[in-house]
C-alpha cells in the first residue's frame, strides 16, 4: 500500500483546491448578509479564484518544470492554506476577494504540478489506475464543493468553508515531503512576458463578460476590456514566439490532440461546473432550501462522476481517448439539455436530479482520461508545460463560464421582473438559459474531440524527447512505452 501514498499526497491537494472552486456557492447568501456584499461582489468572490487559477497555472507549469514539480507542489500547498486562514478571518468583501485571489495562486501551483506528479511516480498498468483515482478526485471535488459547503456553513458558518482546508493542507505537506521524490531543477528561466500578458488577456476578458452583462456591451468600460484582451492575447503569441523559454510552445498547437484538448477543456468546465453557481443560488433564494439541503440537491452530479471516473480510469487503455472524453462531453450536453427541459418556475429541487446525474456520468468518463492524453500528446520534457495547459483552459472556462452566465443571469432577471414576472418566474428563465448554452458549449466540445483527438504509436523515443526533470532514474522508459500503452494515449 505504500506504493499509493504519493497519490494520496496528490489527490489531497487537488481536492482541496478544486473543492474550493465551488465550496462558496452555497455559502453565498450567508456571507452576502455577513459582508453586505452585492451581487457583482458575489460574482468576484467566486470568479477571483478561478480567475487567478486560470491566469497563473501556465507559469506555474513553467516554474514547475524549472524548480520541481514537488517543490512547487509543496509551496502552493503553504500558499493556499495561509490564504484559506485570511479569507476565513475576512471582514469585509474586499479582503474575502483579495484572499481568494491568493488562494488562486496557492491553487495554480498545485494544480500545475498534479497531473506531472502522477505521470512521474506511476508507470504501466499502476498508472492507469493513479490516473482513474486522480480524475476521480477532480471531478468529484467540484460536485462535492456545494454539499460539503451546506454541511460547513449551515453546522459552524461560512468561515468553516475555509478552515477546513488548513488541516488538509498540513497533512499533505508532511506527507508529500516523506513520501514524493525531490526530484531535479530544470535549465532555463521564467517566460515573464508571457505571464504578464496571458494574465492581463485573462483578467480584462472576464472583467469584460461581467461588466457587459450590468452595464451593457456598448458600455465604454465593457468595450475597452474586449480591446485590452485582444491586444493582450496578440502580445502574449508574439511573446511566445520570441522566447528562448516559452511559458506555452506554441509549436505544441500544431499537435491536433494537444490543440484540440485545450479547447474541450474550457467548453468541458464551463458547460459542467458554471452553472452551478446559480442553481444554488435558485435552491436557497427561491426554493428557500437550507445551505445542506441545497448542497444535497446537487450530489447526483458527485455521486455519479466519482463511481463512474473511478472505473472508468482503470479500463480508459481498452479505448481511443476520444471515446471516453467526446462520449463524456456528449453526455454533459445531454444532461444540461434534460435540465433546460426540466427546470420551469413550479419546479422543486427534485427536477435537477435526473439532468445532474447524467452530467455526472459526462464528467466521470472524460476528466481521468483528459489531462492525462494532454500530458501524453506533448514530449516527455513538456509535460508540466501541458498539464498547466490543459488545466489553464478548464479554469479559464470555469471562469469565462461564470462571467458569461452571470450576465445572462442577471439580464433575464431584469427583464422578467420588468415585465411583470415573479422570482420564481425570474430564475427559472435565468437558469433556462444556463443550461441551454450549458448543452450547446458541451456537444460543441465533444465535436472538438472526436474531430481532433486520435491514439497513434508512441513517437517520443523516435524525436528523442527526454524525460521530465523530476522522473527517477529509468522512468522516461517506462513513460514512454508503458504510460502511453495504460493510458490508451499517445501524442499526435
Amino acid at each position: 500500500m505504500r506504493k499509493w501514498l504519493p497519490l494520496v499526497a496528490i489527490c489531497l491537494g487537488a481536492f482541496i483546491l478544486l473543492v474550493d472552486v465551488t465550496i462558496v456557492n452555497v455559502a453565498l447568501p450567508s456571507m452576502a448578509s455577513d459582508l453586505n456584499a452585492s451581487f457583482s461582489s458575489l460574482q468576484w468572490v467566486m470568479d477571483m479564484y478561478a480567475l487567478a487559477l486560470a491566469a497563473l497555472l501556465l507559469a506555474a507549469g513553467s516554474l514547475a518544470d524549472l524548480f520541481g514539480h514537488r517543490r512547487l507542489y509543496v509551496v502552493g500547498l503553504v500558499i493556499f492554506a495561509l490564504a484559506s486562514l485570511a479569507a476565513a478571518l475576512s471582514p469585509n468583501a474586499a479582503t474575502l476577494i483579495t484572499a481568494r485571489a491568493v488562494q488562486g495562486v496557492g491553487g495554480a501551483a498545485m494544480f500545475a504540478t498534479s497531473a506531472a506528479l502522477v505521470a512521474t511516480t506511476y508507470h504501466g498498468r499502476d498508472r492507469g489506475t493513479a490516473f482513474g483515482v486522480w480524475g476521480a478526485v477532480n471531478g468529484a471535488a467540484a460536485a462535492l464543493g456545494p454539499v460539503l459547503g451546506g454541511l460547513l456553513t449551515e453546522g459552524f458558518g461560512w468561515q468553516a468553508i475555509f478552515l477546513v482546508n488548513l488541516p488538509i493542507a498540513v497533512v499533505a505537506v508532511v506527507l508529500t515531503l516523506r513520501v514524493l521524490p525531490e526530484g531535479r531543477r530544470g535549465a532555463g528561466r521564467l517566460d515573464v512576458p508571457g505571464a504578464v500578458t496571458f494574465t492581463l488577456a485573462a483578467a480584462a476578458l472576464t472583467y469584460a463578460l461581467m461588466r457587459g452583462g450590468d452595464h451593457g456591451w456598448t458600455d465604454g468600460p465593457t468595450l475597452t476590456s474586449f480591446v485590452v484582451a485582444a491586444v493582450a492575447t496578440v502580445a502574449f503569441v508574439v511573446a511566445e514566439l520570441r522566447s528562448a523559454h516559452p511559458m506555452l510552445d506554441l509549436s505544441l498547437l500544431r499537435r491536433p490532440t494537444f490543440s484540440g484538448l485545450l479547447g474541450a477543456s474550457l467548453l468541458y468546465q464551463a458547460a459542467a461546473f458554471s452553472g452551478l453557481v446559480y442553481v444554488s443560488l435558485w435552491l436557497q433564494n427561491v426554493l428557500g432550501l437550507s445551505p445542506i439541503r441545497g448542497g444535497l440537491a446537487l450530489m447526483p452530479l458527485a455521486g455519479a462522476s466519482f463511481v463512474v471516473a473511478a472505473v472508468a480510469g482503470k479500463h480508459a487503455h481498452r479505448f481511443a481517448p476520444a471515446v471516453p472524453i467526446g462520449g463524456g462531453l456528449v453526455l454533459v450536453a445531454a444532461g444540461s439539455a434534460l435540465l433546460w427541459q426540466s427546470v420551469s418556475a413550479g419546479s422543486h429541487a427534485a427536477s435537477l436530479y435526473a439532468g445532474l446525474a447524467v452530467v455526472g456520468v459526462g464528467v466521470g468518463l472524460s476528466m481521468p482520461v483528459l489531462v492525462s492524453t494532454a500530458v501524453d500528446a506533448v514530449p516527455l520534457n513538456r509535460s508540466g508545460m501541458a498539464g498547466g495547459a490543459v488545466n489553464t483552459f478548464r479554469q479559464l472556462g470555469m471562469s469565462l463560464g461564470i462571467a458569461l452566465f452571470g450576465s445572462m443571469f442577471s439580464s433575464r432577471l431584469r427583464h422578467v421582473t420588468a415585465h411583470g414576472g415573479d422570482l420564481h418566474a425570474a430564475y427559472a428563465s435565468g437558469l433556462d438559459r444556463i443550461f441551454l448554452a450549458s448543452a450547446l458549449a458541451a456537444l460543441a466540445g465533444g465535436a472538438v474531440v472526436f474531430a481532433t483527438v486520435r491514439r497513434a504509436p508512441d513517437d517520443r523515443a523516435a524525436h528523442g524527447d527526454r524525460a521530465p526533470q523530476d522522473a527517477p532514474a529509468g522512468g522516461a522508459k517506462d513513460l514512454a512505452v508503458n504510460g502511453g500503452a495504460a493510458l490508451g494515449t499517445s501524442p499526435q
